[in-house]
């Protein structure tokens, strides 16, 4: 519940871009930076205080941390202009990294046999609050202005500390180190092949992910379809509907070799990026699209998520650190190129542009098939 509220705050904006751009007098596409300056601020913050969770003790930085989300979220609602706005942006992608605090915790707390479920239940939360946020987002803004979302979230968060305050369990870390050696030790990690790919095929399926749903708004938005903020919301119902294959994705992880359904899920992405390309008109097919796309987008992330926390169970708020900072650069550079496609190309620019990112992915994949076989016969 806590990763996917939490989580949900990044997203908020999507829904909203055609409310901010009318408020502030600017265009859409301008308004849309909101989304990658709000990935951004993710990343940094997976950088920057993520390490700190395998030094600190994890329930009390989870506090402080949903504090300062807060304080972001008020700043975000009262911004009298859109500079401001994007400055409350970034510090509320700063801030909102709890998610990624609570899965190490979650990993540590888990039995080996059943961490790829464990993690594959709380990424369905996860990716539940993603999608739902921006349903919720876009209704809210409708009917009660883009200002009340922030504001409303800002409760959720609240309520949320003194949820995490009576129900969390302690969780001291185990490194026995400083500030300092942990950013050395980060580059310590990045020598490990299943590592490297893992960030690549993140990066490049959140790269698409990132540029749907930025594009998505301009394109529902426009002609022929018109649709209001509220409207576009309610495709991430659609979108929901892929959180069912966190624990699917997690089961086979612990079944069977991670890297299959991690191929599975590269290749959905592209069928998914077919469908929008020679489709685009029917509104079925593109629901059946978004939800191809985050099921396979699931399948990737929930995989990939299960073999690295599995390489060094010390390191997991590092390893993470490095994972997830890589997947978020991913998202928003995704985010800015799908602004860029639609520019020069509308809808069939951003559909051919991302499938070559996924088409990138599978060249990685391939790549890193001997190469992690060599690896595990070395270990």
């Amino acid at each position: 519940m806590c990763t996917g509220l939490i989580v949900a705050n990044l997203y908020y904006c999507q829904p909203l871009i055609l409310l901010i751009a009318k408020d502030f007098g600017i265009s859409r596409s301008s308004a849309g930076s909101l989304n990658y300056i709000t990935q951004l601020g993710y990343a940094a913050g997976l950088l920057f205080i993520v390490p700190l969770g395998d030094l600190l003790e994890r329930k009390k930085q989870i506090l402080v941390v949903t504090t300062l989300t807060i304080i972001s979220l008020i700043i975000a609602a009262l911004a009298p202009t859109f500079f401001i706005l994007q400055l409350a942006s970034f510090s509320l992608g700063f801030t909102t990294i709890v998610p990624q605090l609570i899965l190490p915790m979650a990993a540590h707390l888990a039995v080996p046999e059943r961490r790829g479920k464990v993690l594959g239940s709380i990424m369905s939360g996860l990716l539940l609050g993603i999608l739902l946020s921006r349903t919720v987002s876009g209704l809210v803004g409708d009917h009660f202005g883009w200002r009340s979302v922030y504001w409303m979230a800002a409760g959720i968060c609240t309520v949320l500390l003194l949820v995490i305050t009576a129900r969390f369990p302690q969780s001291k870390p185990d490194y026995k180190g400083n500030y300092g050696s942990i950013y050395k030790s980060l580059l310590k990690l990045l020598p490990q092949p299943a590592l490297q790919e893992a960030c690549m095929l993140n990066a490049l399926s959140y790269g698409v992910f990132g540029a749907f749903w930025t594009t998505m708004v301009l394109y529902l938005g426009g002609a022929p379809f018109n649709y209001s903020g509220g409207q576009i919301g309610l495709f991430g119902l659609a979108g929901a509907a892929g959180a069912l294959a966190a624990p699917l994705a997690g089961r086979i992880g612990d079944k069977k070799d991670p890297r299959f359904a991690i191929l599975t899920g590269l290749i959905l992405i592209l069928l998914s990026l077919a469908v929008f390309y020679m489709f685009r008109t029917s509104i079925i097919l593109f629901v059946v699209a978004i939800i191809l796309l985050d099921f396979g987008l699931q399948a990737v992330h929930v995989s990939n998520q299960t073999r690295i926390f599995a390489l060094i169970p010390e390191a997991r708020n590092r390893l993470n650190t490095v994972f997830m900072t890589v997947t978020f650069l991913g998202a928003a550079s995704g985010s800015f190129l799908g602004l860029f496609l639609w520019k020069i190309g509308g809808w069939s620019a951003f559909c051919t542009g991302t499938a070559m990112l996924i088409l990138v992915a599978l060249g990685v994949y391939g790549l890193y098939h001997n190469k992690l076989k060599q690896s595990i016969a070395k270990a």
